[in-house]
């Protein structure tokens, strides 16, 4: 075994050093267990070195971090240096990325290969408190890896001085592009010297990427080792037809069945992520979210019990999921399919990585017939079917894995019935409860009549005393309607007074 050992770590060694890469670096990779080099590391690497512009686009999972990484590295080698004083570390590259999770896993990248030069990263992005990346920036660093948006806060404070970059990286530039980022990255490459090399790496190649890329690029090298959006091999994909109400079902009996122990599923909207990761536990699913909304910390909380095996399902968003880098993540499951197709690639991209091999599954309703033409069209080829008895379009009658899921819903939450047993009687109808409540003054047991909130209305309501109250005497005087019967609700007035629009 030692001999082996020592026989791979030659052929690592040899394969990297014929990249170019310094013996520091081949190192820190040794350690990070890689075996050779990536299609878009061999290609992207002595590339970079020689100090050309690259647009460079690869599948997810590909390598591509390393592939700018490494050489970004030995770049900025040369003047790396121990000093304590800020003014000896500079900002000298910048890697922008379009989310939080992306740029810590770069910047992951960056601490874990830069370990053995004395080089400075930090991480510059929203969601957390400005103070300690200030800290960190006033201290000087040599790489800043960055959100746009946050960026330009520091920009705005006088906090980050962007004079003296030699390297400029954008992560994800389509991704960017699609999230509106593109003013903000126009306004921070004035800030730039205009004499710098210039990296563009991608999943996609899309044409707002060749746009970008001809006002920003200088003689740039083309680097394509796949297919134009074309997605990884190694991924089984699949379609599902599902009528929409049945496709939290079709989603529980699927994880239930295979006995799927970790799955990324994507949803279109954060609220559908909260909803869906909700109705999974009520099944017996442990599950959570993952989105904007959430605070830095509680998406690093829950992707972390994800990857421990905690947390069998992860919902997320598509901009919540960009830079979940889970090592070996065998499902992925488009619940809503994406809007853009190109996000699909994106989708799926989250399993099949470094080699390994993956599933993903798209639970397609017929309103979404449309997004899935346009998902093949890109693709250049028609996805693999599978009907599950019980849960295609139109179907009435609901498989076991449905009825237990209602079942452990209703137990969950108590039951309609419950709940309308438990629901205080207020005398309104359902339409009206929405409207403003009248409140009791003075003797409970007697019903109060409160003026509409409304400064002009003369309406006024008739409020319920208690379910334990006798009913009340009804008044002597009726306006009108017939006796015994409760005279129809006038419609209530706009609560803004008069003029005040």
């Amino acid at each position: 075994m030692p001999q082996q050992a020592d026989l791979r770590r030659i052929f690592l060694s040899q394969s990297f050093a014929r990249l170019g890469l310094q013996d520091e670096l081949i190192r820190a990779v040794e350690e990070q267990g890689y075996a050779e080099p990536t299609p878009i590391q061999t290609r992207a690497i002595p590339v970079i070195l020689e100090g050309h512009d690259v647009l460079a686009a690869a599948q997810t999972g590909t390598g591509k971090t390393a592939g700018f990484t490494l050489p970004l590295l030995q770049r900025l080698a040369p003047a790396a240096n121990t000093s304590a004083s800020p003014a000896r570390h500079p900002v000298r590259a910048l890697i922008l990325t379009p989310t939080r999770e992306l740029a810590a896993q770069v910047e992951e990248s960056v601490r874990g290969y830069g370990k053995y030069l004395p080089l400075r990263s930090t991480l510059a992005y929203g969601g957390v408190s400005m103070n300690p990346q200030i800290e960190a920036l006033r201290l000087g660093v040599d790489i800043l890896v960055a959100t746009p948006g946050r960026l330009l806060d520091h920009v705005r404070q006088r906090t980050v001085n962007l004079s003296q970059v030699k390297i400029l990286v954008l992560d994800e530039a389509d991704r960017m592009l699609d999230m509106g980022f593109i003013r903000d990255i126009r306004r921070l490459l004035t800030l730039l010297p205009p004499r710098r090399q210039n990296l563009l790496f991608s999943a996609t190649f899309t044409d707002g990427i060749r746009k970008l890329a001809s006002g920003l690029l200088h003689a740039p090298v083309l680097i394509e080792v796949a297919a134009r959006n074309a997605a990884s091999e190694r991924v089984a994909q699949r379609v599902y037809p599902v009528g929409a109400e049945h496709k939290r079902a079709l989603l529980a009996h699927l994880v239930a069945s295979g006995n799927w122990h970790q799955v990324l599923v994507f949803t279109k909207t954060k609220h559908g992520a909260n909803r869906l990761a909700q109705q999974l536990c009520k099944d017996g699913i442990q599950a959570d979210a993952i989105h904007g909304n959430k605070s830095q910390s509680q998406r690093m909380r829950v992707l972390q019990g994800f990857k421990d095996g905690q947390i069998r399902v992860l919902v997320a968003t598509d901009l919540a999921a960009r830079g979940l880098d889970i090592e070996a993540l065998p499902h992925v499951v488009n619940y809503d399919l994406p809007l853009v197709a190109e996000d699909y690639v994106h989708r799926i991209g989250r399993t099949g990585r470094a080699g390994c091999s993956g599933e993903a599954i798209s639970l397609v309703a017929p309103e979404e017939q449309r997004l899935l033409a346009a998902i093949e069209k890109l693709l250049n080829r028609r996805l693999e079917r599978h009907g599950v008895p019980n849960f295609e379009p139109g179907k009435r009658a609901l498989s076991e894995p449905l009825a237990h899921g209602a079942r452990s819903e209703a137990r969950g939450r108590g039951g309609e019935s419950a709940r309308r047993e438990a629901r205080p009687h207020t005398g309104l109808r359902a339409a009206d409860r929405s409207r403003p409540q009248a409140r009791f003054h003075g003797n409970a047991h007697a019903p109060t009549r409160v003026v509409s909130e409304t400064p002009s209305s003369a309406h006024v309501h008739a409020e319920a005393g208690p379910m334990d109250a006798p009913a009340p005497t009804p008044p002597a005087r009726r306006r009108g309607g017939r006796r015994g019967a409760a005279r129809p609700m006038p419609a209530l007035l706009s609560a803004t007074p008069r003029g005040a629009a």
